[in-house]
């Protein structure tokens, strides 16, 4: 007789870390350090109207900010894109898979997407191009920094943890009710 047995869920930890350095491995540095400190009050901010204008033109909705805290997030769909240059960190979208697959859905025009190749391609593009719409909010941070290719792990049970051990800005939304974490780990100089 076959006996079942019901294994623990494998968890996944994910350490990025991205560092441009120049001759000599001495960290990039610019001009923009000046206008960089001047809009770092402004991160979360870009980031949420970054976040709005990617959703409102290539998924064809609005994100919407909750009027009341939601409960805590148990992501098992997230993107991430590494920033590098003048300014290093790391941008995630985290969200729940039936959330993405909406997402790519209303993105890719069809009514419905599994969580295959096309949810994960089209969700890492979005992450992807809020850090390009966040990275050119910035005066002169466009030229000065290069983004990573997107990273997009799925899966219950993971935890996602940036080495950057910098400033943490986060900005909470929802899509057709459902939660949606993106956030900005700013490595420390």
């Amino acid at each position: 007789m076959e006996q079942a047995t019901t294994a623990e869920p494998e968890r996944v930890r994910i350490h990025l870390s991205a560092r441009a350095a120049g001759p000599g491995g001495q960290a990039v540095d610019n001009a923009t350090d000046a206008k960089q400190s001047a809009a770092q009050n402004n991160w979360r901010e870009e980031l949420a109207r970054a976040s709005q204008e990617v959703f409102e033109i290539m998924v064809g909705t609005s994100l919407t900010v909750p009027t009341e805290p939601l409960p805590p997030l148990v992501p098992d769909f997230a993107a991430m894109v590494g920033i590098a240059g003048s300014l290093c960190g790391l941008v995630s979208v985290r969200t729940t898979a039936e959330c993405a697959r909406r997402i790519a859905a209303k993105m890719l025009g069809d009514d419905e997407i599994s969580v295959g190749d096309a949810a994960q391609d089209a969700f890492g593009e979005v992450c992807n191009m809020i850090a390009g719409s966040f990275k050119g909010r910035i005066s002169g941070l466009a030229d000065a920094c290069a983004l990573s290719v997107p990273t997009v792990i799925f899966g219950r049970d993971f935890t996602l943890f940036s080495l950057a051990r910098g400033e943490h800005h986060e900005v909470t939304f929802e899509f057709e009710g459902k939660p949606l974490c993106v956030s900005l780990d700013l490595h420390s100089r």
